[in-house]
């Protein structure tokens, strides 16, 4: 018998703060929801904005990784004998399913995740149109015809890898599955994803939508659980890509494990990002962007641009504006359309985030607002995992705070004199996903993209990430490219055909 979709479910609609328990079976392969067989434990994962248990999370043992494998290897026989245009058309009625019911899946979401629902929707809004972009560059896959002497010809074909495993982030959970299934499937692959297990539900949405899209059963599929359910993934030989966003030494572990396979890779990880603010900026915009580069996500973003350099002359207004915006910031339910800040996904990671302010404060940062848990007016949300964002004045970039990744809603402010001063600094890092600068100066806005030592500069803005352009990092950020053209090169392999239309010419 056919399964209800999750949204389709009386629990899942019209989900609101505190009320959403998940029951339903979160692992989904050979087109339906699947209870694994092999995990051995469990986990509770807790909705952020109340503290409250969401679900008991089954995770994958390696037996339910390798039907998930053999379910997408299945898929993929099928899937890439499609042409071009028969993919697209399933595709774009993916991202039309999505579109239509932006406000439910925006809804789940945020109880996964704790972001306020007007994120969310711009989420889920970018996970439609990245499926979009590339349904509409599957058709175009093309090889190239090279002539040779005597009437002899060359020609390549740009074929499918395969089996590729997406390893997803508690940030943006929806929207990852979307940004690493989509150029998978638009090349002609199948994919096996797992989503962080602090939010492993809205994955299974995404599943259930290219089903109903008219997928093959297995194109994309969920396992779920934690590094034990990740390595099996990269070690399973029928794996020919992995996909991953995360931490850096996660990242490593992956890297590793994948070479052993001589898989290829493509590392998301994270950041410490660079904005610099120039004193003939446009202040109004340059407060803007500050505040766009630290507090999305409350914080937990990994391109954030968190060590805000601002030229001396400015500084005082500067942090006046800065202060009075991010202290009228509304912190509390993350349904509701006026709030601007959730919670964080964790109660461990609130508390490491509080604990940095607490040693910057020790080596002499002020603390000019927030950096405490907050706790809102409203009875439900008290167990919830909130705090004030934070603006650090005093700081140095020898500081734990300027040098390390928080991924907490805390924007560290530093004075510079001289563009070269601020440079030097500005890439003194392991890190290079991302930099900004802000200044009226046109040559000296693209000086300075060209040489921030990051993959993605962001000129009087910060932040944006449309579908078309690519994202990833230089350094310890990572390598390959998430969006835009150039991911089809990631997702896909050239073969070269070699033919002869007159006689072998042989030394023997």
């Amino acid at each position: 018998m056919a399964q209800t979709p999750l949204l389709q479910l009386p629990e899942f609609r019209n989900v609101s703060t505190g009320t959403l328990v998940v029951k339903e079976p979160l692992c989904f392969w050979n087109g339906s929801r699947v209870k694994p067989k092999g995990g051995k434990s469990t986990e509770p994962v807790y909705e952020p904005a109340t503290g409250r248990q969401l679900c008991e999370l089954v995770t994958c043992g390696e037996e339910d990784v390798d039907q998930a494998i053999k379910s997408a290897h299945a898929a993929y026989l099928k899937w890439s004998k499609l042409a071009g245009m028969e993919r697209a058309r399933i595709m774009l009625d993916a991202a039309r399913l999505i579109r239509e019911r932006r406000t439910e899946i925006a809804r789940v979401e945020v109880v996964n995740n704790g972001k306020s629902i007007t994120e969310a929707e711009v989420d889920i809004d970018i996970a439609w149109q990245c499926i979009e972009y590339y349904a509409g560059i599957a058709p175009t896959l093309a090889g190239q015809h090279i002539q040779l002497p005597g009437g002899s010809f060359a020609y390549t074909r740009r074929e499918p890898l395969g089996v590729c495993a997406g390893i997803g982030a508690f940030n943006y959970p929806f929207q990852i599955a979307a940004w690493k299934s989509a150029p998978a499937l638009a090349c002609g692959n199948a994919m096996v994803f797992k989503p962080s297990p602090f939010t492993p539900v809205t994955a299974v949405i995404l599943a259930e939508i290219y089903k109903e899209a008219g997928a093959p059963d297995g194109l994309f599929n969920v396992v779920q659980g934690g590094a034990e359910t990740g390595t099996f993934m990269c070690h399973h030989p029928t794996v020919a890509k992995v996909s991953f966003t995360g931490s850096v030494p996660t990242g490593k572990k992956v890297m590793e494990m994948a070479s052993k396979g001589v898989k290829q890779v493509t590392l998301e990880l994270g950041g410490k990002s660079p904005l610099i603010i120039f004193k003939d900026c446009d202040l109004e915009n340059a407060v803007r962007g500050a505040l766009m580069a630290n507090f999305l996500t409350q914080g937990q973003v990994c391109c954030n641009g968190t060590r805000v350099y601002v030229q001396r002359e400015i500084m005082p207004q500067f942090l006046e504006e800065v202060v009075k915006r991010t202290k009228a910031i509304p912190v509390g339910d993350p349904q509701l359309q006026d709030t601007r800040m959730g919670a964080l996904i964790t109660r461990p990671q609130l508390d490491k985030v509080l604990a940095f302010v607490s040693e910057a404060k020790n080596q002499g940062a002020k603390v000019l607002c927030g950096g405490e848990p907050f706790v809102p007016s409203d009875p439900k949300l008290k167990g919830g995992y909130f705090m004030s964002p934070c603006v650090l004045d005093n700081c140095s970039d020898d500081m734990r705070c300027v040098k390390e990744e928080i991924f907490g809603p805390v924007m560290s402010v530093l004075p510079f004199d001289n563009e070269e001063e601020v440079m030097q600094r500005a890439n003194n890092t392991s890190y290079g996903l991302a930099s900004g600068v802000f200044t009226r100066d046109v040559v000296r806005a693209h000086r300075v993209a060209e040489n921030l030592q990051a993959g993605t500069c962001f000129i009087n803005n910060y932040n944006v990430s449309p579908t078309e352009v690519p994202f990833g990092g230089y350094k310890m950020s990572g390598f390959g490219r998430e969006n835009g053209q150039v991911t089809i090169e990631y997702y896909s392999q050239l073969k070269t055909v070699v033919v002869e239309m007159g006689n072998v010419d042989s030394l023997f």
